[in-house]
């Protein structure tokens, strides 16, 4: 059984299918205030583990805890209210403003209009947008602009863990070098349990604190990332490591 000491998600024996098996018997923690990435292949399950923490989909087998509780079966709204969820992208509304886009889930949860815009200031701030881009809609932003303010909306409503599935993946490498570091900025300064999904190992070195590999179906290896890098476990591991030298 993996322990869950200190660890903001737990999967414990998690399988999942569709037609077939995605994966089975998957027991993994990860650590709490911390940045996890999750790297593998296209098509190896990556997304739909991820898909698991915030109740999109349900594990066919197994338990997934998130916070120290299972995932629940009803109150689902409050739960997720806890949990940011940031994809390729950006998955802004085309039809809403950037200012209406981030402070969204703020107005359906009633928040005044000063809390709203003190916590949008502040999420700004942080990543480098420009409260002059209030009133334009994502088509009229960069690419760059549409990603931050992705993270600024799953960030929105300050909460316990933050989703990020493949968000920097159709970005520009300049720009995404840049977004890279405003990430690393809003990490520093709101410390949350982030897990991020990705296909790039470079991408995960430098942004995650732990990694978890995976191969089809399973959990090739996970640990603290300056371990992994030290001493993959396979052969897999290993030409993925060396793939981003």
């Amino acid at each position: 059984m993996t322990s869950s000491v200190d660890s903001a998600i737990v999967f414990e024996g998690v399988g999942k299918r569709f037609d077939d098996w995605v994966f089975r018997g998957i027991d993994l923690a990860l650590p709490a205030g911390r940045t996890t990435a999750i790297v593998g292949e296209s098509g190896c399950g990556k997304t739909t583990l991820l898909q698991l923490v915030n109740a999109v989909l349900r594990p066919d087998e197994g338990r997934v805890d998130v916070l120290g509780e299972p995932v629940p079966d009803h109150g689902l709204e409050a739960f997720r209210r806890r949990i940011g969820y940031a994809v390729q992208g950006a998955g802004l509304f085309p039809h809403l403003t950037l200012e209406a886009n981030v402070s969204l889930l703020a107005r359906l949860e009633r928040w005044s209009p000063g809390e709203i815009d003190a916590r949008r200031g502040e999420l700004f701030d942080l990543v480098g947008l420009g409260q002059d881009l209030d009133d334009r809609y994502p088509h009229q932003l960069s690419g760059g602009q549409q990603h931050r303010a992705g993270l600024c909306r799953a960030m929105m409503l300050k909460p316990d863990i933050m989703l990020l599935d493949e968000p920097f993946s159709a970005i520009d490498p300049i720009t995404r070098t840049e977004i890279y570091a405003q990430f690393e900025n809003l990490r520093g300064h709101e410390p949350v349990t982030t897990v991020l999904v990705t296909h790039d190992i470079r991408e995960a070195r430098r942004l995650a604190d732990y990694l978890v590999i995976m191969g089809e179906g399973s959990v090739v290896q996970a640990g603290p990332t300056d371990a992994v890098v030290a001493a993959p476990a396979d052969g897999l591991v290993k030409r993925l490591l060396e793939s981003a030298q």
